[in-house]
């Protein structure tokens, strides 16, 4: 992936698009896979926003 996908200018300020991996050090961000964020690095899974079913 290239690095300037990742990033968005607004502003005049930068915004991330994807999130960084909560265990591994800064500038390692997390693939969007949909429902869910992974870190290719480590393997740590955070899924997206989940609807209340009833």
């Amino acid at each position: 992936m290239k690095k300037f996908e990742l990033y968005e200018v607004k502003d005049n300020k930068i915004i991330r698009k994807n999130p960084e991996c909560v265990r591994c050090s800064h500038g390692v961000f997390m693939a969007d896979h949909g429902d869910r964020y992974a870190c290719g690095k480590c393997g740590y899974t955070q899924f997206k926003g989940k609807e209340n079913k009833k």
